[in-house]
């Protein structure tokens, strides 16, 4: 028999968390995240996203032993501003077993009637700073530190109880050029570019130096994907939540921001050494050798991820891409880095996929977000 449990304890909290690294324990593929910050994104003292949002979790049982888990998640803003009345769900792992999927969305669909919404959507998280899809395509590749691994079967799930398809994301992998063979085009456009519009790009030596700058980026950042599907603004106390949790992982050489000739920020973009290695390491816990793992993937590593660029209204289609793009070949050229994995994008942003057609690409993964009407 398969029961339904909401995570009310220390003990079930612990059994949520814990749950992936018995269902994916033998997956080669899959790279654990770090168990303290899973853990604190769902502690209101630790993300405030909880001043406008809800969750709650679920465990699915079968003979006392946790056989799936979910999350269930509203966020306020989402609902009151945008007018979506929608509940989330993320954290969707089980065994392959329908009825164990079908018992854990019944529960998520129990949260919407409760609260009055009107379907269901996900995986996805409070966010579009969150992780979001299951993995449909490129089950054969691990997933990076910002995506989430499925096994085939959980998206058939899905789709045999009924959700259908919402949102579609795809993933890039992309060869960086050699130094020497890098188009001479691209150099010279990124030129032209910063002359025409009296651009400049800032480098930062320190992490200090990075911070007076967090605001204008997602700044921008709201205004680059404003128009997107599912976007939801980000708020204050989300960027003091993003930068506490991801700051540290960025050394400042990757990141690059492009401003005026009144240092206005035109464009920014945030690229990562790969964790992907060191995080399978890890294995969840950063003692006693976390730390080592992840200050060696910063410091000597030939593969990195494209995780966010952003670029001002004004500014967009004007070729400041072209100067971010000379930037990070120069920097991943002096690292020694030659391949790039780019974060998901939605299919429909070809703007985004564009910036990829001077360099030998490979559309190697696609992930989903399934939905699913609630009859109140």
């Amino acid at each position: 028999m398969i029961e339904i449990i909401e995570v009310k304890n220390r003990k079930q909290y612990k059994a949520f968390f814990r749950f992936p690294f018995r269902l994916y324990e033998n997956c080669a593929q899959w790279v654990p995240p770090i168990t303290k910050e899973e853990e604190e994104v769902f502690n209101p003292k630790k993300n405030h996203v909880f001043n406008h949002a809800m969750a709650r979790l679920f465990l699915a049982k079968k003979n006392g032993v946790v056989v799936g888990r979910i999350a269930a998640l509203i966020n306020w803003v989402e609902v009151e501003e945008l007018k979506k009345t929608k509940v989330r769900f993320g954290w969707y792992d089980t065994i392959d077993n329908i009825e164990v999927s079908k018992k854990l969305l019944t529960a998520v669909e129990g949260v919407a009637i409760a609260e009055g919404m009107t379907y269901i959507e996900g995986p996805m998280g409070f966010s579009n700073m969150d992780k979001a899809g299951i993995l449909v395509k490129g089950f054969d590749h691990m997933n990076t530190m910002i995506t989430w691994y499925h096994h085939p079967y959980q998206h058939k799930h899905l789709e045999q109880l009924g959700l259908v398809k919402q949102s579609e994301w795809i993933e890039f992998k992309i060869d960086i050029y050699d130094a020497q063979d890098a188009p001479e085009k691209v150099r010279k456009f990124a030129k032209l570019i910063s002359e025409r519009y009296k651009l400049r790009t800032l480098n930062f030596k320190t992490t200090k130096d990075i911070e007076p700058h967090i605001d204008a980026m997602f700044d921008l950042l709201n205004q680059t994907y404003s128009k997107l599907q599912s976007f939801v603004p980000i708020q204050p106390y989300q960027i003091k939540h993003y930068k506490e949790k991801y700051l540290p992982y960025v050394h400042p050489d990757f990141i690059k921001c492009v401003v005026d000739e009144h240092d206005e920020m035109v464009g920014f973009t945030i690229t990562m050494p790969s964790f992907t290695k060191a995080l399978k390491k890890i294995n969840g816990r950063m003692f006693p050798f976390g730390l080592f793992h992840l200050w060696q993937a910063q410091r000597k590593n030939d593969k990195a991820a494209f995780y966010l660029i952003g670029i001002k209204d004004s500014y967009q289609n004007k070729g400041v891409t072209s100067i971010i793009f000379q930037e990070i070949q120069d920097l991943f050229n002096r690292r020694g880095v030659t391949h790039v994995e780019t974060n998901p994008e939605l299919e429909e942003n070809k703007a985004i996929q564009a910036l990829w057609k001077n360099y030998k690409h490979e559309l190697h993964k696609r992930r989903r977000t399934y939905r699913k009407d609630v009859a109140l």
